[in-house]
């Protein structure tokens, strides 16, 4: 998609909007195209700082649950948690400005880096999850916020049975094939979720969770996290569900644009060092540690399925390949789950 596909802020709804916000002069003002096209940002450099100023997309700006992950940020940024600060409005100081039907935002603005794949990155993202959680353990609100997860999801099954249907195979020994990596894909979904429930999943206590902790959400300078962003996904769960998840993003090894050529094993010593990142904060327990194989596999199935059977490609990449390369990958995790839940030895 081209960069004139982003969305664009009107220049008179602009000024309007910035009138609300005590910035001081203004001393220049660039586009930033990055994350959903439907929701426009700018960068505003001001004598008070440098700022990003978003309006949020069309089915992101539900107003109570806006006002959820504003509490949720303000309630981690007074306990000095490493985020971008919400800038209330000039008279009010509210930290959103409601105009027109639109929900805008400003934040201060954070400069960090890409994740860059070093251990010392990985422990300190896992530390900051740790710390996340810990932060938050006792955190109360008013809104109910969602409790889905990818763990055992009826979508999730729904969506492994809808994958056949939505790709294109090239003959019966293509078809065939495909069939064979939805079933094991299926049941390899279906054994990862009655083990975990069976380690006790269900009774283990719940908390808000960030709900997408992955290295595109995070702001890195010198390997060390200076910014987590992007708490929309945040929900009640186990916080092992985000421990999963975070685990399996910060050790998963990708490769070029043909999945196939993907290896199917983790990187072992991303694994290790970003679950030892958030023991030092927040102790994993062993029940836990035997559950994260398992979790990871439910996680990977779920964000490779959904839009694979939505629309029969994992973005730019075909869709058969790709859950071909899924098969491969959560086989090797079954197979390797002992090996796994003792690199956390302490």
């Amino acid at each position: 998609m081209a960069k004139t596909d982003y969305d664009k802020f009107d220049w008179h709804e602009l000024a309007i909007c910035l009138s609300h916000f005590d910035l001081g002069p203004i001393r220049g003002i660039t586009e930033f195209e990055r994350g959903s096209r439907r929701a426009p940002k700018l960068i505003i450099d001001a004598q008070r700082g440098k700022f990003l100023f978003k309006r949020r997309a069309k089915g992101r700006d539900d107003l109570a649950k806006v006002a959820f992950t504003h509490q949720l940020q303000l309630a981690l940024a007074g306990q000095n948690f490493p985020l971008p600060h919400l800038i209330g409005t000039r008279r009010e100081n509210n930290s959103m400005l409601v105009l027109d039907e639109h929900i805008y935002e400003m934040f201060e603005y954070i400069e960090g880096g890409n994740y860059d794949g070093s251990l010392e990155s990985t422990y300190h993202s896992g530390h900051i999850l740790g710390l996340f959680h810990k932060l938050l353990a006792g955190f109360e609100t008013s809104y109910s916020p969602p409790s889905g997860s990818y763990h055992n999801a009826k979508a999730i099954h729904q969506a492994i049975g809808n994958t056949v249907s939505s790709l294109p195979t090239a003959d019966g020994e293509s078809a065939k094939a495909l069939t064979r990596a939805v079933e094991s894909i299926s049941d390899a979904y279906r054994q990862c979720a009655k083990i975990t429930s069976e380690l006790g999943l269900a009774q283990w206590d719940r908390q808000i969770v960030h709900g997408d902790w992955h290295p595109g959400n995070m702001l890195f300078r010198d390997q060390k996290v200076v910014g987590v962003i992007d708490y929309d996904a945040a929900r009640c769960q186990q916080r092992v569900i985000d421990m999963a998840n975070g685990t399996l993003q910060f050790s998963i090894i990708g490769g070029a644009e043909d999945p196939a050529t993907w290896p199917e094993y983790i990187d072992e010593q991303r694994f290790r060092e970003f679950l030892r990142g958030y023991d030092a904060v927040n102790i994993v327990s062993v029940a836990e540690l035997k559950s994260i194989p398992y979790l990871m596999c439910e996680a990977m199935i779920a964000e490779a399925v959904l839009p694979i059977a939505a629309t029969g490609s994992f973005g730019r990449m075909a869709g058969f390949p790709f859950l071909m390369m899924i098969e491969r990958k959560v086989k090797w995790i079954l197979d390797s789950t002992e090996a796994l839940q003792h690199l956390l030895d302490r």
